[in-house]
């Protein structure tokens, strides 16, 4: 997640935008940038590193600036330097614009725009839309962009200035935040509230798809077809510390709404059709067909996303994969050799044990692909294959967004190496599409919220509780237990649900609760034996599974029913009820939801 800050008023911008920059530091960067007009002309400053790189480049230069645009960056396309972080400008260097977002289709606009005789400077897919708007540009910057607009795919939130108009910022979103701060002869832009909130609480919210022109006599908002749009004012009352959580209580609950945003981030231009496109893996046909085997090397909601990965690439493409704790891989003398692929999972890239991992792996000769979400990483360095999450940064403790983007990559990969394996089933046609729709699944699977706040008042009082699953409930049973350890201090075990009689099922008695997974069509019968086997020792039993299966309902005593999902895709839709009931059953502890006790975000040392 990058920032985007604007401003234009009678009071010097760049100290406004800076501070506006500082107030979404908090979102994480690799880079800053700022673009004012100043005496008529168009000024760009920018620097790879955090905000403080930019600042002392500053220096209390451009104090005649009234009017500018700021980004801070969290890199997708091109490494942290100081020619891809923003703004970027068109060939005449006119025009500079700020993104948030990704954009689909750039490599394809980029070339055509090469031929055109644009001249491109940064690695970005962002630099596409300052030379869109040159070349649409007759006069009129809200009509250069409303030119642009239909061109792009993607999402986007963007910011646009230009010396042809030292009088006017332009802001657009689609399917990411763009927000207005009203205040007496001046506006605001930002992505994100707390960056003016000690400026102003009055907004506009812009929908998507709306164009908001900024001018010194007032803001006007236009449809995607260029109607003038009426908004009416939100007034902000949340206080700075919920405005940085976009006014949910904690990051956690706010991260796990992100992540039908997140979703749509991963997914981004990868799929096209029914083939995938992983921009920095490059396997060959001859070396993706050689490979006898995948190690998978992770820690903790890295490595249970993991697992969804063996279960698919093992079922679909029939290739063995062996999933590794990291901290025990190097220590049990892994057969490896050339034809291994290591698959590494890090939302950090800086994971102690899975870059033990990675290393002991690279001295047998195996080829790294990496799953991370941080560019230019350790774990982003050393490997020879990258797949980015793009989930943005999570600030809360508990990994949310990480878990559902690092699952989504599994299913990615699985299809990347079913094409280059040549593998022709009717079974990628399906994944593909059951992809594209996996945000809109998410994003109604978060409806059940109120209800799971409901349940989780019951779990709160007690101290134990298991989770139950077969297959890929499995993998995700071991994610909810994780969550719930971790946020609520519960003891929380998952287990295969078939290994209940070999031992565990002696810690059930009465009132215990078991969270049961059952979204796997072919093993359902098997689960609902395993659901009666635990109340019938005095379990209370919540299960999850998809509308339509009524027989699970008949079995337990609370049910949540998930969107029809296909039991293949569950995993990614499942884990949200267990996210939600890990953080309200917390909250009803009086847990330090964000900040759990004796945990770090990213574990650096073994």
């Amino acid at each position: 997640m990058s920032g985007i800050v604007g401003y234009l008023g009678s009071r010097p911008a760049v100290p406004i935008l800076v501070q506006g920059l500082e107030r979404l530091e908090y979102q994480g960067c690799d880079s800053a940038g700022i673009a004012v007009i100043e005496d008529n002309r168009l000024v760009v400053i920018k620097r790879a590193g955090k905000l403080a790189a930019l600042k002392s480049s500053l220096n209390g230069r451009m104090d005649n600036a009234r009017l500018g645009i700021g980004h801070t960056r969290w890199a997708t396309h091109g490494r942290p330097s100081d020619v891809n972080a923003h703004p970027h400008l068109d060939c005449s260097g006119n025009i500079a614009v700020v993104h948030n977002g990704i954009i689909e289709n750039y490599q394809e606009l980029r070339h055509k725009l090469i031929n055109a005789g644009h001249r491109f400077a940064s690695e970005t897919d962002t630099e596409v839309v300052a030379h869109l708007l040159e070349h649409y540009y007759e006069g009129d910057l809200v009509q250069a962009v409303l030119k642009t607009l239909p061109v792009l795919r993607g999402s986007y939130a963007l910011a646009v200035t230009s010396s042809y108009h030292p009088n006017e910022l332009v802001g657009v979103g689609q399917h990411s935040s763009l927000i207005i701060g009203l205040a007496e002869g001046e506006t605001y832009l930002a992505s994100s509230i707390p960056a003016f909130l000690s400026y102003t609480r009055d907004t506009y919210i812009l929908d998507d798809g709306e164009i908001a022109s900024i001018k010194p006599e007032g803001v006007t908002v236009y449809a995607a077809d260029g109607t003038v749009k009426e908004k009416e004012i939100f007034h902000v009352n949340w206080d700075f510390e919920a405005a940085e959580k976009g006014g949910y209580e904690h990051f956690m609950l706010k991260e796990i709404h992100e992540q039908p945003r997140a979703l749509r981030a991963t997914l981004s231009g990868r799929l096209q059709k029914d083939q995938v496109r992983l921009e920095s893996v490059d396997l060959t046909p001859a070396e993706a067909a050689a490979l006898e085997k995948i190690v998978i090397i992770a820690c903790g909601t890295a490595r249970h996303a993991g697992m969804v990965g063996k279960y698919l690439i093992e079922k679909y493409l029939r290739l063995p994969v062996e999933d590794d704790v990291a901290s025990e891989f190097r220590y049990r003398n892994p057969i490896l050799n050339e034809r291994t692929l290591g698959l590494v999972i890090s939302q950090s890239g800086e994971t102690a044990d899975t870059l033990a991992g990675l290393r002991e792996a690279q001295k047998s000769g195996v080829e790294i692909l990496a799953v991370t979400n941080v560019l230019d990483s350790t774990v982003a360095r050393l490997a020879k294959h990258l797949l980015y999450t793009w989930a943005g940064p999570e600030i809360a403790i508990a990994s949310t967004k990480a878990y559902v983007t690092q699952a989504a990559c599994m299913y990615l990969l699985a299809l990347y190496l079913a094409e280059k394996r040549g593998v022709a089933a009717p079974w990628k046609a399906e994944m593909a599409r059951g992809l594209r729709a996996l945000p809109d699944y998410v994003e109604e699977t978060l409806k059940l919220e109120p209800r799971v706040s409901d349940l989780a008042g019951k779990l709160a009082p007690h101290e134990h509780a298991f989770f139950i699953g077969r297959g890929l409930d499995y993998a995700v049973s071991l994610e909810g237990a994780l969550k719930l350890k971790e946020t609520s201090y519960i003891h929380a075990e998952a287990f295969a649900a078939g290994e209940l009689k070999h031992g565990p099922i002696a810690l059930i008695n009465e009132g215990t609760p078991v969270i049961a997974l059952a979204t796997q069509t072919e093993l359902l019968e098997k689960m609902i034996s395993n659901i009666k086997e635990v109340r019938a020792r005095g379990a209370w039993v919540l299960a999850l599974t998809q509308e339509g299966n009524g027989a699970v309902a008949q079995e337990a005593d609370a049910v949540l029913y998930l969107p029809p999902v296909p039991s293949w895709l569950a995993p990614v839709v499942t884990v949200l009820p267990l996210q939600l009931l890990a953080y309200y059953t917390a909250v009803a502890r009086g847990c330090d939801v964000d900040k759990p006790r004796n945990l770090a975000k990213s574990v650096t040392v073994e």
